[in-house]
């Protein structure tokens, strides 16, 4: 009955409960620090590689929460998005699918990257993931970025689940 239900859309999406989440780690990644105080370069690469480090961030705490099914819905709002920036872009359909494909590698390779570097709070681990997976401009700086991506970890593990799902939460004052 279920799968008549998903097929015809008469059960409710299951993501919905994680799409304020979604909507807050975009909106976390577009804060204007990440761009003026630390120099990640403010173009498409940048924002991507800040949307990642920002959704490993908030997935390494969900996890944590015991919240793993809720830490894949939010990677399928990532899919998604990121499916319609590529048609935005001009990406036909016959390689959207290829595009997806490579991008999902590219944020596994940096959850996992970002993961034991947050939960270590090692913050030279963390420094050199970053250095690795984040484009800068001139004068970036891989250190404030680290810092940020680490206060925000610790800020989310004061958080219990239901906070982290209703996505109230912003960047912490020290970030």
């Amino acid at each position: 009955m279920s799968f008549l239900s998903r097929l015809f859309g008469t059960a409710p999406d299951p993501r919905e409960n994680v799409r304020a989440l979604w909507h807050k780690i975009v909106e976390l990644a577009r804060d204007p620090g990440w761009y003026a105080q630390c120099k990640v370069a403010d173009e498409v690469d940048g924002r991507f590689d800040m949307i990642t480090a920002v959704l490993s961030t908030v997935a390494v705490r969900l996890e944590a929460a015991g919240l793993h099914s809720e830490s894949a819905l939010v990677c399928e709002f990532f899919v998604e998005d990121m499916d319609g920036q590529l048609r935005e872009f001009g990406i036909n359909d016959v390689v959207v699918g290829k595009h997806i494909g490579r991008l999902m590698s590219v944020l596994g390779g940096r959850m996992g990257a970002y993961r034991p570097a947050l939960l270590d709070g090692d913050p030279a681990k963390l420094e050199a993931a970053v250095e690795r997976n984040v484009s800068f401009a001139d004068g970036g700086s891989p250190a404030c970025v680290a810092a940020k991506l680490q206060a925000l970890h610790d800020h989310l593990a004061t958080l219990d689940g239901d906070a982290l799902i209703a996505a109230e939460f912003g960047l912490p004052e020290s970030a």
